[in-house]
C-alpha cells in the first residue's frame, strides 16, 4: 500500500508571547472564549521554545471534551499539546437524561465540526508553542469518522489523521480533494469483536481506501468497540513515525490539562 511522509501546509498563527507561555508551567488555567466548550492538555514542564506537535481530539458519542483528560495520559504525557472541542448536541431521544454530544455525518454537523476544529487549533497556538506543520486530527467512534472527513477535505492543514474504532466516511463526497489527500497519512485502529464497526465493514472500508490510493496504517486489537491502552500507545508511535526522528521530544514526563467551558 502507498506510504508517504506527510508535510502539512503550515497554519498562519499569531506570534506567541513567550512570557505568557512560561505561565503554563506554573499553573493550570482556563479561558472562557468562543461559543462552545473545549479543553486543552499540555506538558507540565513546558519548554516554550520547543514547537510541540498538536493533537486535536474529537470525542466519542456520549462523551464530551473531558475525554481528552483520560486519553492523553495513555498517548503520551510529554510529547504533545492537545485540544478537544465539544461535539454538537444530539437530538434528545431519552427525555430526562443528560444532554448527549457527538458528530453526525450531516451538513450542519460537518460545518460546525470543521469550525470547532480550526478554532481549537488557533486557540492552542495562542496558548502553547505549536508546530504549525504538525497538527494531527484524532478521534474515537463518530469522532474518528468526523476527523477523517475533515482531514480528507482539508489535507494540507494536517500532518495526519487518526481514527480509533471510527468507520470511514463514505457519503457526501469524502474524496473531493483526493489528489492532495493521497499525501495524508491515515491511522485506522479497530476492535476485533466490535459489533458497531464490524470486521466486514472494516474490510469494505479498506478496499475503498486502497482504491482511492490513500496511505493507511490499519491495526486490529483484541477488543470490542472501545479504547485500549495499547491502541493509544500505538497512536504515539505512529505520530512519531510521521515526523523526523531527530525532532522527537525529550521534555519531562508530567502533564496538566485545563477545560474551557464557553
Amino acid at each position: 500500500m502507498p506510504r508517504t511522509r506527510c508535510s502539512a501546509e503550515p497554519y498562519s498563527f499569531s506570534p506567541i508571547n513567550y512570557d505568557d507561555a512560561l505561565a503554563v508551567e506554573a499553573a493550570s488555567f482556563s479561558a472562557r472564549v468562543l461559543d462552545f466548550p473545549h479543553a486543552f492538555f499540555g506538558p507540565m514542564h513546558y519548554e516554550p521554545k520547543y514547537a510541540y506537535p498538536l493533537i486535536v481530539w474529537l470525542h466519542g458519542c456520549g462523551c464530551d471534551e473531558r475525554q481528552l483528560q483520560r486519553v492523553m495520559p495513555l498517548v503520551s504525557m510529554r510529547n504533545y499539546v492537545a485540544a478537544a472541542p465539544r461535539g454538537i448536541a444530539l437530538p434528545d431521544e431519552n427525555a430526562g437524561r443528560h444532554e448527549c454530544f457527538g458528530w453526525l455525518q450531516t451538513e450542519d454537523h460537518i460545518q460546525h465540526a470543521e469550525q470547532r476544529v480550526f478554532e481549537c487549533v488557533e486557540l492552542a497556538a495562542r496558548r502553547f508553542h505549536v508546530a504549525p506543520d504538525r497538527v494531527f486530527l484524532a478521534g474515537f467512534d463518530r469522532g474518528g469518522t468526523m476527523g477523517m472527513r475533515i482531514a480528507l477535505g482539508h489535507p494540507s492543514r494536517f500532518a495526519g489523521v487518526i481514527s480509533l474504532c471510527g468507520a470511514f466516511p463514505t457519503d457526501r463526497k469524502p474524496f473531493g480533494n483526493l489528489v492532495a489527500a493521497r499525501q495524508l497519512g491515515l491511522f485506522l485502529a479497530t476492535g476485533r469483536v466490535s459489533k458497531q464497526y464490524t470486521a466486514a465493514q472494516v474490510c469494505a472500508d479498506l478496499r475503498l481506501i486502497h482504491a482511492a490510493g490513500l496511505s493507511v496504517t490499519l491495526r486490529q486489537y483484541p477488543c470490542g468497540h472501545e479504547l485500549m491502552p495499547q491502541m493509544l500507545a500505538d497512536v504515539d508511535r505512529w505520530i512519531i513515525e510521521q515526523i523526523a526522528p531527530s525532532d522527537a521530544s525529550a521534555v519531562p514526563f508530567e502533564a496538566e490539562w485545563s477545560r474551557d467551558l464557553d
